[in-house]
């Protein structure tokens, strides 16, 4: 199928259906219905916004699909705004992305990203006329791209990703996205297969360049700032082992608690924070009824009130990266479920990470346990005996631990790689 043919297919029939379909079920998703909502007014509130800017700057346009991505584009971000002579332009797909980062201080606009129409991105970008665009990771519109293009506006993609069994790469689409990111002028990846991945689509090698993954560097500037935060008061860890098990979920607590309890008969001086993904009354009361008549619970507000109790379960958020710094052992939910959560915010303190087999979309936890820091388990048997050889030898407790914080400091310095070769176009 020839490009012409793509580009007409998808703005006359795909790009309709697919806005047809979000439009349908706005009527019964809140966020999905926020999303459209927020971007009505979208051009007359940044005309605004841009009016207010010293246009002598020239002006980055930053963009992350949600909080995710988000959290890799910070460092890159962070270090642009050292930077006296640019503006920056931050803007998001998602509702959720936007509403937590509206008011993030080191960008001078925070606003969505227009849906992929021609006549919205052509209006947009004549409005906000960019120097330089920075798409963080995955979230590539084609109209976007392709308007850029015509505009001669040069684009990176950043923390690049391209697996080898990639749908981008079947015959029948392949034609198409060769010519989507061969538009591109620069695409950095995070690994050598991601870079070889692209080749094989068709980009070409002079525009591809290895910087790695600036997730490795968010997660150790942010635990230097959160290890310095003292959230548990003196006379409740001290002397003890302590096991954190974070962003759980059910299907995680299922496998943890059967293996916690066994551990709690061998070792008195074992303590376990449950961290919930989601610390709703009906989940925090759950779990305070699977250890009711077996071991004393406390949740984590009512710690000055703390008398010995060895099971603590967090009822609140965004202190999940600190509690960590606490821990002797992890665990990392959502591992269980459908797909890990972050396991670097655990790694990053040098301690050894568990987790379950559902890492299919985390590269970092596959090579964490390469490394030695991690430790996959499938079972409540399994996940017993990893916990228990952790607790007992010290040795393998220390050198899984120090295995982990050199996996995360072994992989830092992508930023320093990125904004290298951003300033080039500035």
């Amino acid at each position: 199928m020839t490009d012409k043919i793509w580009y007409i297919l998808y703005n006359a029939v795909m790009l309709p259906v697919l806005y047809s379909v979000i439009h349908l079920l706005g009527y019964f998703n809140h966020k999905i219905r926020q999303g459209i909502e927020g971007r009505k007014g979208l051009n007359e509130r940044t005309a605004e916004a841009i009016g207010k800017l010293d246009r002598s700057k020239k002006l980055v346009w930053i963009h992350s699909s949600s909080m995710g991505e988000f959290e890799q584009a910070k460092p890159i971000i962070e270090e642009l705004r050292k930077q006296n002579h640019i503006n920056i332009l931050v803007t998001f797909f998602s509702p959720s992305g936007y509403e937590n980062s509206k008011k993030y201080s080191f960008a001078d606009i925070v606003t969505y990203i227009p849906f992929d129409t021609r006549k919205a991105i052509r209006s947009f970008i004549e409005i906000i006329n960019p120097a330089l665009v920075v798409l963080m990771r995955y979230d590539v519109w084609p109209n976007h791209i392709f308007e850029l293009d015509r505009k001669k506006v040069p684009v990176i993609l950043v923390d690049a990703t391209m697996r080898t069994r990639n749908y981008r790469k079947l015959s029948f689409v392949r034609g198409f996205h060769k010519k989507l990111y061969s538009k591109m002028d620069r695409i950095l990846t995070v690994s050598g297969l991601d870079m070889e991945n692209f080749e094989i689509l068709g980009v070409e090698k002079e525009k591809l360049r290895v910087a790695g993954d600036t997730r490795f560097d968010r997660v150790y500037l942010k635990s230097r700032e959160a290890k310095a935060r003292n959230i548990i008061r003196p006379g409740v860890i001290e002397e003890k082992k302590v096991f954190i098990a974070g962003s759980t979920w059910p299907e995680d607590e299922d496998v943890l608690i059967p293996a916690v309890i066994k551990l709690f008969k061998y070792h008195k001086d074992l303590i376990v924070i449950f961290v919930p993904h989601e610390p709703t009354v009906t989940h925090i009361e759950k779990l305070e009824q699977e250890f009711t008549g077996i071991q004393q619970t406390i949740r984590f507000s009512h710690l000055n009130n703390y008398k010995g109790e060895r099971v603590i379960i967090v009822d609140s958020i965004g202190i999940l990266l600190t509690l960590y710094s606490y821990a002797g052992i992890a665990f990392v939910g959502g591992s269980f479920k459908s797909n890990v959560h972050n396991v670097l915010e655990a790694a990053v303190y040098g301690i050894p990470v568990i987790y379950g087999p559902k890492i299919h979309s985390s590269a970092e936890a596959s090579r964490l346990a390469e490394a030695g820091g991690g430790f996959i388990v499938d079972n409540k048997i399994k996940m017993f005996k990893a916990l228990s050889r952790l607790i007992r030898n010290n040795e393998m407790r220390v050198n899984a631990g120090m295995a982990s914080g050199e996996f995360v400091k072994n992989h830092t310095g992508a930023t320093s790689i990125i904004v290298s070769e951003i300033k080039k176009y500035l």
